[in-house]
C-alpha cells in the first residue's frame, strides 16, 4: 500500500510538472496583459508534434511520418527538436498576440476569447490536415528503461520532466524578483500607462509575456509526448488541468500557479489511485471548492487594475 501511494505521488509530480509549466504559462500573460490565450491547450499540442516533426526530419523521415519505427534520435537530434519546439511556439505566442489580442485589448467586450479561441481551432485543424488524428508514440531523449527507487517504478521522463518544471520555476522566480526584466513586468502588470511613463517598452513586455507562455507550453508538450504519446487533443486536458492548476494557486501569482499544477497533478495521481472514474469529478470538484472560499486561489492577490 505504501508503494502504490509513493507511485501515485511520484507519478502525480511528473504530470503535476507538466500542468505547472503550462499554469504558469497563463499567469505570465494574465498578470502583463489581462488577456490569456484561449488556446493555450492546442499550443501543447503543438509544441509536441512540432518537436516530432523535427526528430522526423534529423533522422531523414517525412514530416508527415505517424511512426519512428526502429530508429532512435540521439541526445543532438533530441536538443535541435527542443529548440526547433520553442523557438516555434514563440513564434507563434508573437503571432497570436500581434493578430488575435492586442488589436481587441482594452476595448470594451472580450473579442480576445473569440479570436485565441479561433486561433487554436485553426492550429488543430492545419494539424490534423498533415498528421491525421493517430497518436505517435515519440522516444524519450532519455530512454524508456524504468527506474526502482525504494520499490517504486519511475520512467526517466518523468523525473525529466519534474525536474525541468523546478528548475523553470526556480529560474523564472530569479528573474522576475531579481532582474530588471522581471522589475519590468511587475511594473507593466501593475499599471501599464505608468509603466510607460517610466521608459518601459509596454509592448516589448506584453509579446514577450506571450512569447515564453507559447514557448512554455510547447514546452510542456514535448516534455509529455513520450509520456502519454503525441496527440493533437492531448493539449485539452493538459490545457484544462494547466488552467485549474493556476486557478488553485491564484492566477495572479506565479508561484502560486506552479503550486497548484503539482497540487493538482499529485491530487488527480492519488483520485486515480482509488477510484479512476471519479478523478475528473475529484479534480473540478476540488477546483470549485477552492475557488468558492478563495475566489483568487490559495496564494492570489489582487491586481492593480489598469487605466
Amino acid at each position: 500500500m505504501v508503494e502504490a501511494l509513493l507511485q501515485a505521488i511520484l507519478s502525480g509530480l511528473a504530470v503535476g510538472g507538466a500542468y505547472a509549466l503550462v499554469a504558469l504559462g497563463f499567469s505570465i500573460t494574465f498578470t502583463t496583459t489581462k488577456t490569456l490565450n484561449f488556446s493555450h491547450g492546442e499550443f501543447v499540442s503543438a509544441g509536441a508534434f512540432i518537436g516530432m516533426s523535427a526528430l522526423f526530419l534529423v533522422l531523414g523521415l517525412p514530416v508527415t511520418s505517424t511512426t519512428f519505427g526502429q530508429a532512435l534520435p540521439g541526445a543532438g537530434a533530441q536538443l535541435l527538436a527542443l529548440a526547433a519546439a520553442l523557438g516555434v511556439m514563440g513564434l507563434l505566442g508573437w503571432f497570436l498576440y500581434v493578430i488575435g489580442v492586442r488589436p481587441f485589448a482594452g476595448r470594451p467586450g472580450m473579442a480576445w476569447v473569440m479570436s485565441t479561441l479561433g486561433f487554436g481551432v485553426i492550429l488543430q485543424s492545419i494539424g490534423l490536415a498533415i498528421w491525421g488524428p493517430k497518436p505517435v508514440v515519440v522516444p524519450g531523449p532519455v530512454g524508456d528503461t524504468v527506474i526502482r527507487l525504494l520499490g517504486i517504478g519511475v520512467r526517466p521522463q518523468e523525473l525529466l520532466t519534474l525536474a525541468v518544471a523546478v528548475v523553470i520555476m526556480i529560474g523564472f522566480d530569479f528573474v522576475m524578483n531579481r532582474t530588471m526584466v522581471g522589475k519590468a513586468m511587475r511594473a507593466v502588470a501593475a499599471n501599464g500607462n505608468v509603466a510607460s511613463l517610466m521608459g518601459i517598452n509596454t509592448n516589448a513586455v506584453m509579446i514577450g509575456a506571450f512569447v515564453i507562455s507559447s514557448a512554455l507550453a510547447g514546452l510542456s508538450g514535448f516534455l509529455l509526448a513520450p509520456i502519454a504519446q503525441a496527440s493533437l487533443f492531448m493539449g485539452l486536458t493538459v490545457g484544462l488541468k494547466g488552467f485549474s492548476g493556476a486557478m488553485i494557486g491564484g492566477l495572479s501569482n506565479p508561484r502560486g500557479c506552479v503550486i497548484g499544477g503539482f497540487v493538482l497533478g499529485v491530487f488527480e495521481s492519488l483520485v486515480n489511485l482509488w477510484q479512476a472514474q471519479w478523478r475528473e469529478v475529484a479534480v473540478f470538484g476540488l477546483v470549485i471548492l477552492v475557488l468558492a472560499f478563495r475566489p483568487t486561489g490559495l496564494f492570489g492577490k489582487k491586481l492593480v487594475e489598469k487605466v
